[in-house]
């Protein structure tokens, strides 16, 4: 099959901020957050209502068509099967190992291991560290489908690959990204799209990602102050940002629980604030996915809402970094 790698638009995304990223920052303090988190006693109500469109760019050319916009802004994701095949995957795949058995990644702040072991678990940044995955998240076939969903033509807010080695690989607790961008890194709203390419099968028995269809459109307040330096701990194991049994126990009741599985190649698309977890890996097939979030340059994170200082900024990309930044 072949993909597009038309480049996005260059933009200037230097100046480009909301009319509430503008604002003096005593002004900033005097705007209510409308989701709050990580509080010290549990809310009146167990979810709030997202305040933002989720498909923001309908009206803009792109690779979606309109029925995949409609799927998307009903579930809170979409997967399309087989996007990239043949030769290409197999490059790709190659780009992956050459990167996670790269010793000199090993002991950086931007690789995570798992929790038991030595093994790399996620690396962080690969769009900076590797031309070839730099180049993948330009593909119109993701970036694009980005534009369609937030509205604008986006930048990599965050980049990563995931490695579940079989057997080993360790599960993940249920979560919404953008409650930890949100509380973490000052992202100020649901204007990110998260582009899942798997690069090995996903089938049940190896830990693929679960989400809750509809839950994008509800915003559910965690429980628990933000320790100083919680992503050591967060990338490895998240204990902090979770949401309440109670909240995942009605929310599971009214939507269920879905995940895409099929073939290496396919492409997973999920709103920044779909809930989502998975189990560990069981089986003796890994489970690996090059990841890449779309942001909004508008929706740039400032200061974190809920937390002493905001993460590294392998974490929370500007939208002019470049490699150089990993090493300040």
């Amino acid at each position: 099959m072949t993909v597009s790698k038309t480049p996005l638009n260059v933009v200037n995304t230097r100046k480009q901020y909301s009319e509430m990223t503008d604002m003096p920052s005593a002004q900033l303090s005097m705007v209510k957050d409308p989701y709050p988190s990580r509080l010290a006693d549990a809310p009146a109500s167990l979810w709030r209502p997202r305040q933002e469109a989720v498909v923001k760019g309908g009206h803009l050319t792109g690779p979606l068509s309109q029925a995949q916009l409609d799927e998307f802004e009903r579930n809170g994701f979409l997967f399309i099967p087989d996007l990239i095949t043949g030769s290409e995957l197999d490059e790709l795949r190659r780009e992956l190992r050459a990167l996670m058995n790269h010793d000199a990644y090993r002991d950086k702040p931007y690789s995570v291991t798992e929790p038991e072991s030595q093994e790399i678990r996620s690396l962080f940044a690969v769009h900076l560290l590797s031309q070839r995955m730099g180049e993948l998240a330009q593909y119109e076939c993701l970036a694009g489908a980005a534009r369609q969903l937030i509205g604008a033509d986006p930048y990599v807010h965050q980049s990563r690959i995931n490695y579940k080695p079989g057997f080993a690989g360790k599960g993940f607790n249920w979560h919404s990204d953008f409650e930890t961008w949100h509380a973490e890194d000052g992202m100020p709203n649901m204007h990110a799209v998260s582009a899942s390419l798997i690069l090995t099968d996903n089938h049940e028995f190896n830990g693929p990602l679960m989400l809750i269809p509809g839950s994008h459109k509800k915003f559910v307040p965690c429980l628990g102050e933000t320790p100083k330096d919680n992503h050591k701990r967060s990338l490895k194991a998240q204990e902090v940002g979770v949401p309440s049994e109670k909240a995942l126990t009605e929310l599971v009741a009214e939507h269920g629980i879905e995940a895409p599985k099929g073939k290496a190649g396919g492409l997973l698309l999920f709103d920044c604030n779909t809930l989502h977890a998975s189990n560990a890996n069981l089986s003796p097939d890994p489970r690996s996915n090059v990841f890449f979030v779309f942001n909004r340059p508008d929706n740039r994170c400032r200061e974190p809402y809920a937390a002493p200082a905001q993460r590294p900024g392998f974490l929370a990309h500007e939208p002019d970094d470049d490699a150089q930044s990993l090493t300040e």
